[in-house]
């Protein structure tokens, strides 16, 4: 059973190196002195800039403060260069039993005048179900509060405790929303047309199925774009306007997949990956009617997060995918060629890390998993 998107086999690291804890105790000025993190062997700064409970997602605004979303169901607003912050209120209830979380959260494209969040998380259905929510509310920064919190789409109810997924992303013209529905650990929804478990789906920014998705007219819930999915945590376009989806495998066969309309994906009958149990899965192979990941890992890194980056600040690493490892503690890059993705860095973060992001300057920011898991930014190394 994975436990909190734990893999059960472990990556085995070449290296290792320790973070030191940022201390507030001082203040917001000492906060703002605080020194970059040692990074020997790394080939960028680490500098930790502030701590958070179970930290989950993170969305940068316009002003430069960072939204924090944790497993239990609070939001944090965060401001990085004082490390001032304030959970923010009218949040709605989660169910955050085992993998169940306050999950995504992402401004909308016309934020900076309409003040409209997209958030997901995961609800408690009837009896002992649960379900994956996508949600809207209006952000009121300068009072700490989400207003005109509204529903616009509800998952399939599952008795389990995992596999929500519930990632968000914008296309490219701001028109419509992609979002990731899990497998809910039952396998076979995936490949089931009338189930939106198991899909990407393409959606109105009021939440209802998008008109043109491609697998409508074949009897397919009328949101899903893509099919033959397990738990996919993490959706972005790069520059062309592609779309790349990030999942987890099961016992090994993480997958990084660039999402075309209407493919079958796989899942449960293709995978790089094996069942926990041992039993064999086939291997992604030609002709096989499936569309394989452009990368996987095996062993597993168990990815966490994923986020496009092109950037000035690290030129060399633009147009590339990043990937957050849990079970691999680790950050890699994957970069991008055209429809071709090939890992090109790995780096051992020491710590299991759950989310990154690009953010308005060109740093890269990652959080940690866990109870204590630390906002790091990442900057060219000195």
């Amino acid at each position: 059973m994975e436990i909190w998107n734990m893999n059960s086999s472990m990556l085995s690291l070449a290296s290792t190196f320790s973070l030191t804890l940022l201390a507030f105790a001082a203040g917001p000025a000492a906060h703002a002195r605080a020194s970059a993190t040692a990074t020997s062997g790394l080939p960028f700064e680490v500098k930790p800039v502030g701590t958070f409970t179970s930290p989950w997602a993170m969305a940068f605004l316009p002003n430069g403060n960072v939204l924090v979303t944790q497993k239990e169901g609070a939001m944090i607003l965060f401001d990085p260069a004082t490390g001032t912050r304030r959970t923010v209120s009218g949040t709605p209830a989660v169910s955050s039993k085992g993998q169940g979380a306050l999950m995504d959260v992402v401004p909308a494209p016309d934020f900076a005048a309409s003040k409209l969040l997209y958030f997901s998380y995961s609800e408690a259905g009837p009896g002992a179900d649960s379900r994956v929510v996508l949600a809207t509310a209006t952000l009121d920064q300068a009072g700490g509060t989400l207003k005109d919190t509204k529903v616009i789409f509800r998952g399939q109810a599952a008795s389990t405790g995992g596999h929500y997924s519930g990632r968000i992303g914008f296309s490219p013209d701001g028109k419509s929303l992609f979002f990731t529905s899990g497998d809910r650990q039952l396998f076979d929804p995936a490949q089931d047309p009338g189930s939106t478990l198991g899909k990407v789906l393409r959606l109105n920014l009021d939440g209802t199925p998008a008109a043109g998705n491609p697998l409508a007219a074949k009897g397919f819930h009328p949101a899903v774009w893509s099919y033959g999915h397990r738990n996919l945590l993490g959706v972005a376009f790069d520059g062309q306007g592609r779309l790349w989806e990030m999942e987890m495998g099961p016992r090994h066969g993480d997958e990084i997949n660039l999402i075309k309309p209407g493919l079958n994906y796989g899942w449960p009958k293709a995978s790089n990956g094996n069942h926990y149990d041992g039993r064999d899965i086939p291997d992604h192979a030609p002709g096989d009617g499936f569309e394989a990941p452009k990368v996987s890992w095996n062993p597993a890194i168990s990815p966490g997060g994923l986020a496009y980056y092109n950037a000035d600040l690290f030129p060399k690493w633009k147009n590339s995918l990043f990937i957050t490892g849990l079970s691999g503690k680790s950050l890699d890059r994957i970069a991008l060629d055209g429809e071709n993705a090939s890992k090109v860095d790995h780096w051992d973060m020491g710590e299991r890390i759950r989310a990154v992001r690009t953010g308005p300057d060109g740093a890269l920011w990652l959080v940690e998993d866990g109870p204590r898991g630390r906002l790091l930014m990442l900057t060219p190394k000195r």
